[in-house]
C-alpha cells in the first residue's frame, strides 16, 4: 500500500480492525486538538480570540482538563469568562434583555472550538478515504475487513462529497453497508437474546452467547461512544440485587 503524508493517518486507524475505524480517527484528532489548545496554542492571540468567542462543549472541556495542565485550562477559562461577562451577562444589566445578545449567546452555547475543527478535519479525512478506496486495492481489502462502521460514520462516509467517488460509489456503498448493516443485524440478534434470557421459559439457561455486553456495544454503534463497563459484572450485580 503506497503511503504519503495524507494516507499514513488513515492506515494507522484502519490497521487495528477493532471497532469503528472512523471513531478511532475522531478520537485521535480530538485528543490532538485538546492537547494543542492547552499546550502550544494557549498563548496564540488568534486562537484565543476564537476560543473566547466559541467556547467548548462539555465533552471537550473534560478532555482538555484530563489532557492539559490546570493552569492552561484556567487561563483559557479566565479570558472566556471575561468575554461572556462583557458581552452577555454584565454585573449591571439593563431592564430588558437585548434580543440580539440573547441570540448570540444561544449561538455560543451551541458552539465548540474543537467540535467545529473536528467536523472539518473528519470531512477531509473522509475525502482521503474515498480517494484511497478508488486508487489502492490493498486499502479496499483493509477497509472491508473492519469489524464495523458505526451509524454516525456510515452517514458521514456516504454523505460527504460522494461525487468524488465517481463510478466507484456503488461499490463503496455496498462495502460500507455490509460493515454497518451486518453488525447492526448481529446487535439485533444479541440484544434480543439478552432480553429472552430473562423469560421464565429460559430459566436456568447459561447460553448467553455474545449477548452479555450487547447493551454497551449497541450504544457504541448508535453514538460512537464507549461505556467502559464489563457487561458480565453488571449482570452479576443485578442478579445479586435480586
Amino acid at each position: 500500500m503506497q503511503e504519503n503524508i495524507c494516507s499514513i493517518p488513515i492506515n494507522d486507524v484502519f490497521l487495528p480492525k477493532d471497532g469503528c475505524p472512523m471513531c478511532r480517527m475522531r478520537d485521535m484528532l480530538e485528543a490532538r486538538k485538546a492537547e494543542y489548545i492547552t499546550g502550544s496554542a494557549m498563548m496564540e492571540p488568534s486562537v484565543r480570540v476564537q476560543t473566547n468567542a466559541q467556547g467548548f462543549c462539555f465533552r471537550h472541556f473534560e478532555m482538555m482538563v484530563r489532557l492539559g495542565k490546570r493552569l492552561s485550562n484556567a487561563l483559557i477559562l479566565e479570558s472566556h469568562l471575561q468575554q461572556i461577562s462583557e458581552e452577555f451577562v454584565p454585573k449591571t444589566a439593563p431592564k430588558k434583555p437585548d434580543k440580539k445578545k440573547m441570540a448570540a449567546l444561544e449561538t455560543m452555547l451551541n458552539d465548540c472550538f474543537i467540535c467545529r475543527d473536528l467536523k472539518q478535519n473528519m470531512e477531509n479525512m473522509v475525502r482521503i478515504v474515498h480517494a484511497m478506496w478508488q486508487t489502492e486495492p490493498e486499502f479496499r481489502q483493509l477497509y472491508s475487513r473492519q469489524k464495523f462502521i458505526c451509524l454516525e460514520h456510515f452517514y458521514l462516509l456516504m454523505n460527504t462529497d460522494v461525487k468524488g467517488l465517481g463510478k466507484n460509489y456503488q461499490q463503496f456503498y455496498e462495502a460500507t453497508s455490509q460493515l454497518t448493516g451486518g453488525y447492526l443485524e448481529k446487535l439485533r440478534v444479541d440484544v434480543h437474546r439478552f432480553c429472552t434470557m430473562f423469560d421464565y421459559r429460559n430459566g436456568g439457561s447459561n447460553e448467553w452467547g455474545g449477548s452479555l455486553d450487547s447493551i454497551e456495544r449497541s450504544i457504541e454503534f448508535l453514538t460512537g461512544g464507549k461505556i467502559p463497563i464489563d457487561a458480565v459484572e453488571i449482570f452479576e450485580d443485578e442478579e445479586t440485587a435480586q
